[in-house]
């Protein structure tokens, strides 16, 4: 889950838990809001890791080519 998707799900969760007053004949949305936010937090905090994880590596394989000389010259 990226970054985005992550802030995208708490915000969404966040207004249905607080903001929604309207009711649906079997649904709780309070409850929808709360498993939208906590499945976000969730997706945010192995996002942050993966993304951090990822600068610990060594560094990057750097492959050097001859310059291109044009045969014409």
């Amino acid at each position: 889950m990226a970054l985005g998707t992550s802030l995208f799900l708490i915000a969404v969760g966040a207004i249905l838990r607080y903001a929604v007053s309207d009711s649906l004949e079997g649904i709780d949305l309070p409850t929808i809001g709360l498993i939208l936010m906590v499945v976000g937090i969730v997706g945010l905090l192995l996002s942050l890791f993966w993304m951090f994880s990822a600068g610990r590596r060594g560094p990057d394989r750097v492959v050097e080519r001859d310059r291109y000389v044009d045969p014409r010259l």
